[in-house]
């Protein structure tokens, strides 16, 4: 069985509007007098779950858990017909980061993040390294076109049966060019029928691509229709963007990162997010430890154990 901190509800909690009609919730578990945390949800589009309260040691941690603009308890949600995406980019997420440091009067804190969270939090602590003591940072991405490109496309050598229904949706006219755009439109079209199916078939392909590693079982969250909108409307608005960076960005700016100590973890499995990001990353950064985890894939087994661990290591730093 995954060792775990037990569950614990949150001392503090509430919402915080950051400008374009945003408002963000947010909670704080464990400690009031504890090392400041914040973690950083995946997707884009995924909310955060009540699991993530799990990671941090209650006795050690004052956690910081928040939803992203358009999705989770945040409002307005991205399955609004009339919201705003404009207003909803990765400067939109990293200033809504900061307001919320400010907000709760926190000087610096431990970044940690899962997924689409990693990419985020690595341009959060770029931009602000004098606000981070350290990361911790798994299932790791970059953000950049080549990783967009091998999940809505090159995928499709390894899972060909499954790519065809995916791509299928897309006009024809639209096939050989961006993906995760034509989805976007599909997505943004008015017709319920349309953008449902939209959902659900975009949130099928995430589905496969996870589903070589061991212990698998297809995301519960899928079967709601609504999170399936959220989650395709986020995740295909940023993809087909770039996620808002220039390429290669992260990678560009690692020498901000040089005096910050993280632990990097990543699962052998991880098909929809290949090795060699998070080795990339790690050469590129001396005061980082890579974790990789046999038996993992793009979360699942030992992952939970593991980004706790981690934040064991840090529960205590300066």
């Amino acid at each position: 069985m995954t060792k775990r901190y037990p569950a614990i509800e949150p001392f503090d909690s509430g919402t915080l509007e950051v400008g374009d009609g945003y408002e963000l919730y947010w909670e704080q578990v464990g400690s009031p007098e504890g090392t400041p945390a914040i973690y950083l949800h995946g997707g884009p589009g995924s909310g955060c779950s009540i699991g993530a309260r799990h990671n941090f040691d209650p006795k050690a941690y004052r956690a910081v858990l928040f939803d992203q603009r358009g999705c989770g308890r945040s409002r307005p949600l991205a399955s609004e017909p009339d919201v705003n995406l404009n207003t909803n980019t990765t400067n939109h997420l990293i200033a809504d980061i900061e307001a919320l440091r400010q907000h709760l009067g926190i000087e610096r804190w431990v970044v940690v993040g899962v997924s689409w969270g990693v990419t985020l939090g690595l341009v959060y602590a770029q931009r602000y390294p004098e606000r981070v003591r350290a990361m911790v940072l798994g299932a790791i991405t970059a953000g950049t076109r080549r990783e967009i490109a091998w999940i809505t496309r090159d995928m499709g050598r390894i899972f060909p049966r499954e790519w065809e229904r995916f791509i299928h949706l897309v006009p024809e006219v639209e096939q050989n060019g961006d993906v995760s755009a034509a989805y976007a439109r599909l997505l943004a079209n008015p017709d319920p029928e349309i953008y449902e199916r939209a959902a659900f078939e975009w949130c099928q392909w995430e589905d496969t691509h996870v589903s070589l590693m061991p212990g698998w079982e297809p995301d519960p969250r899928y079967r709601d229709p609504q999170f399936r909108l959220i989650f395709a409307r986020l995740v295909t608005h940023y993809w087909s963007h770039g996620c808002f960076l220039a390429d290669n960005e992260i990678m560009a700016g690692m020498d901000r990162l040089k005096n910050i100590p993280a632990v990097l973890i990543h699962g052998r499995w991880d098909i929809s997010g290949p090795l060699n990001t998070a080795w990339a990353l790690h050469r590129a950064w001396p005061a980082s430890a890579l974790h990789i985890l046999d038996d993992a894939g793009h979360g699942g087994i030992g992952f939970p154990e593991a980004m706790m661990v981690a934040l064991d290591t840090f529960r205590n730093i300066p």
